[in-house]
């Protein structure tokens, strides 16, 4: 169960394995007749992580070769997608949990509650089929134990989200990592967004934690890399700490938005207000995130003003009588950012899985270079398309198709679209050198030729303003 639950939500049981989309570019021929199981497919996948040392990258080939060569077109076409993340998608996680309480006939709100406070949908699925709604009331907060974080919807303005929320707490929405931090005692525990332990590579936030006032502790908010002027770097300078054992070579600051659990109490429940009232009782001002609770447009437009002045991607707008919805995007949290767009050049496409099998979906990106009159990949995406936007550009790329590899069609450079983008990150990855971060289509424009593109220049400026 907590495998076929984890494979139907995109994504792994287990941590990645090392296999991206270059070493699934040359695939053998599928299988005429299935024959692979669950478990043994993940069995392999497990085996293919876990080879390392002299020889292991031949190893690793030829054990995803034989498991390949068993699997038929439709079967490789999704292990594809679940490997290289494109199935992964923000809204498969509550798909899930409906799914499991329908399977098991109980209400969505009981499977999603466990799945909140167990961390992991497959276990909660096994109870929930086993044992029924009885079996899912085991599962209670656990100091020490990660739960799923709350996350928010996206708001295009702060008029809008504040019709949408009434009288709130606006907050400066920080470039950093999303941490939770837990304490029993002395023993503290430091969780990222994903749920993965990193409490050893991030000392000062262990030692803060240490010093704070009261018994046990469940708190949500960020750990941030910021400079001497308390702006903050680069979002990968912060996360360079978390992929690496080298600690304290990029100092962190940690500053928290809410309390889940203090003294003994569970405070999931309880209205925000009531929360960031227990949070302001805990924590002095410098390890909260500043707050602002108002219903005034022209309120919050100054606060996220300042809050952009400060170097921070937007602000949140949070219901104050909502509670804490771990694992879900609830209603209650509203994000509003301030989103870069480009036009840029679609470059190539590859075939869809699942939903959009039969469709081109996931784009290629360039920029324009000036220099040369060529097009400099920035990276890809298949967010932000509608099924009519999918039909046309399907069929449209194809009237464009110069050749095709495995599940890639290579277009001529003339379709331009608007990307919309929260910041540019170095990349290693791209001939560039730089990646757009969290890229969605806003749509194509159709009054512009390629020679109109935006131009790498204007990529490289947007990065440079970010590290300044």
């Amino acid at each position: 169960m907590p495998v076929a639950v984890a494979y139907l939500a995109g994504e792994l049981p287990h941590a990645p394995i090392g296999v991206g989309w270059a070493a699934l570019r040359e695939l053998p021929s599928p299988a005429d007749t299935p024959t692979l199981e669950l478990l043994e497919v993940d069995a392999a996948l497990r085996r293919i992580g876990e080879t390392t040392g002299p020889g292991s990258q031949a190893l690793r080939r030829s054990l995803l070769g034989d498991l390949f060569s068993r699997a038929t077109g439709t079967e490789q076409r999704f292990l594809v997608g679940l490997l290289t993340g494109e199935l992964r998608q923000g809204a498969l996680a509550g798909v899930m949990a409906d799914a499991v309480a329908k399977a098991a006939q109980i209400p969505a709100a009981a499977v999603r509650r466990a799945q909140m406070l167990s961390g992991d949908l497959g276990v909660v699925a096994g109870h929930a089929l086993a044992e029924g709604e009885s079996g899912l009331a085991r599962f209670r907060l656990d100091v020490l134990r990660p739960l799923q974080p709350m996350l928010a919807q996206t708001a295009e303005t702060l008029d809008d989200a504040l019709a949408r929320v009434g009288s709130a707490a606006v907050e400066w929405k920080l470039d950093g990592a999303r941490i939770q931090m837990h304490r029993r005692g002395d023993e503290v525990r430091v969780f990222t967004r994903n749920l993965a332990d990193v409490t050893g590579r991030v000392p000062e936030i262990v030692e803060l934690s240490r010093a704070l006032p009261g018994g046990d502790l469940v708190l949500d908010g960020e750990a941030i890399a910021l400079d001497d002027e308390r702006r903050p770097r680069p979002f990968q300078v912060t996360m360079s700490r978390f992929g690496s054992r080298t600690t304290r070579a990029v100092p962190l600051s940690a500053v928290f938005f809410d309390v889940l659990h203090a003294n003994g109490e569970d405070l999931l429940d309880r209205p925000a207000a009531e929360r960031f009232a227990a949070l302001d009782a805990l924590l002095p001002q410098e390890l909260r995130v500043p707050r602002l609770e108002t219903a005034d447009v022209a309120e919050a437009e100054r606060f996220l003003v300042d809050a952009l002045a400060h170097g921070h991607e937007g602000v949140m707008v949070k219901s104050l009588g909502a509670p804490y919805e771990a694992g879900r995007r609830g209603a209650g949290w509203l994000k509003v950012k301030q989103a870069h767009t480009l036009d840029l050049v679609v470059l190539a496409a590859e075939w869809g899985h699942g939903r959009r099998q039969g469709w081109l979906s996931n784009l290629h990106l360039g920029a324009r270079n000036p220099a040369t009159g060529e097009f400099v990949m920035l990276g890809k995406t298949f967010k932000g398309m509608t099924d009519a936007m999918l039909a046309w550009q399907t069929e449209r790329l194809l009237e464009l198709e110069t050749h095709r590899d495995g599940y890639t069609v290579y277009v001529r450079p003339e379709l331009v679209v608007e990307i919309a983008f929260d910041g540019v990150q170095a990349s290693s990855r791209y001939p560039g050198g730089l990646a757009l971060r969290f890229a969605r289509v806003k749509g194509y424009r159709e009054d512009k030729r390629a020679d109109e593109s935006d131009t790498i220049e204007t990529v490289r400026a947007i990065h440079a303003g970010q590290t300044e």
